[in-house]
């Protein structure tokens, strides 16, 4: 007894996705933002609710300039992918997916002060070329360990199917 054609394609398309957001945190990681063109459409639109600010940044370049700019208070920073959840065929299409990036920030200052974020990625994706690619990111803040620590409600809003 086979594998169904249909399972097949999806183990793999789960796992090109998974491996897309694995470049993303290797990217962010070895603070290459130049890199997120290849791993991010030239047209991406990033909405970040940062719970004390809502920022919006277009393209890959902006994207890159606001996080190196954050950057800059860190003398240690590692972006940790925990899971991701993938929804393929959306809409019925078999290029388009969506994924649900749970992830978590490790970072220490300049002046030896360590914090952890915790987050979440909402990420519609788009395979072009045999190529999956990040076109839309939606982020939630859901916690983090800065003093005092703060919890953030979970964006149950967001349903994987649809956002």
């Amino acid at each position: 007894m086979g594998i169904d054609q249909t399972r097949l394609e999806d183990a793999v398309d789960h796992v090109e996705i998974t491996r897309l957001e694995a470049a993303y945190a290797d990217i962010v990681t070895r603070r290459r933002f130049d890199e997120f063109v290849e791993v991010m459409l030239a047209d991406v639109v990033v909405d970040l609710d940062l719970r004390d600010r809502h920022l919006i940044h277009d393209g890959p370049k902006a994207i890159g300039d606001f996080i190196a700019d954050a950057f800059e208070e860190f003398e240690f920073f590692q972006f940790v992918v925990l899971g991701v959840r993938t929804a393929l065929r959306v809409d019925g299409d078999a290029d388009r997916a969506n994924a649900r990036v749970y992830m978590s920030e490790l970072r220490q200052t300049h002046s030896g002060h360590w914090s952890q974020v915790y987050g979440i990625y909402h990420d519609q994706l788009r395979r072009i070329d045999d190529r999956w690619w990040i076109a839309a990111r939606t982020y939630h803040s859901l916690a983090r360990n800065n003093m005092p620590a703060q919890l953030f409600e979970f964006p149950h809003h967001l349903d994987l199917e649809t956002f």
